[in-house]
């Protein structure tokens, strides 16, 4: 995989999780010649996740691929619209347009019972322990999953009744990567989400956390973007 495209990439991870589950991306994307930044998000309200998202693009030093995981998908809509951001990459990701919430997207497609939420008194959720692998992470190790459950990060559940204001997929192009086995979201969500979008759509065999069970197929996405990307922006 030869970077012969967009050099930058900034990837942004979901809900439950920090950045580093994107460890395998990173190492394939960095060994292939792009320059990767990872957004840590701290998952307490969309402004503050989209801010730490910006101040990451800020750094970089030119044209930039935009990654974000499920959450994540929600966070680049709105951070998207930075200037250095030349395409969007989506990894099972929310997806809303301007004007929507996060929660908006459930409407009308079938529950996941699998994906089961724990929601403090503080509004802060985390992902059941016993529903957390079968859920969130079914292809990965029961070691790798031990370790995503007991290092997920919670999040402000008001996260996803929060508005975004601009949708970047409206003006940048977009691509997007699918778990079919993804339990955390319908797939029939995310085909609609990214086929609205206008994304070019991949479908991996995976779970949600396809993000950290196959780096290799995501990074592919990802250099796939970085070409197709500075072809348009060179046109």
């Amino acid at each position: 995989m030869e970077n012969t495209g967009i050099t930058n990439v900034v990837l942004v991870h979901g809900a439950f999780a920090d950045g580093s589950g994107w460890r395998g991306v990173y190492d394939a994307l960095t060994a292939a010649g792009h320059r990767v930044s990872i957004a840590q998000i701290p998952l307490t309200s969309f402004e503050d996740d989209v801010a730490a998202t910006r101040r990451v693009l800020d750094r970089q030093d030119g044209p930039t691929i935009l990654v974000g995981h499920s959450w994540g998908g929600t966070v680049i809509t709105e951070a998207g619209v930075h200037d250095r951001v030349a395409g969007l990459v989506y990894v099972s990701a929310l997806i809303p347009d301007a004007g929507q919430t996060s929660g908006e997207q459930y409407e009308g497609f079938a529950p996941t019972p699998e994906f089961v939420i724990d929601v403090g008194e503080d509004g802060f959720g985390f992902l059941n322990p016993e529903a957390f692998k079968p859920g969130f992470a079914a292809d990965a190790s029961d070691a790798d999953a031990a370790f995503l459950r007991d290092a997920q990060v919670p999040v402000n559940m008001a996260v996803f009744a929060a508005p975004v204001t601009r949708a970047a997929w409206r003006d940048k192009p977009s691509w997007a990567v699918i778990a079919t086995d993804d339990r955390a979201f319908d797939q029939a969500m995310l085909q609609h989400m990214a086929t609205r979008a206008g994304a070019a759509i991949t479908n991996v065999a995976a779970s949600h956390a396809l993000y950290f069970t196959q780096p290799g197929a995501v990074a592919e996405v990802i250099a796939t973007a970085a070409r197709e990307a500075a072809l348009s922006t060179s046109a």
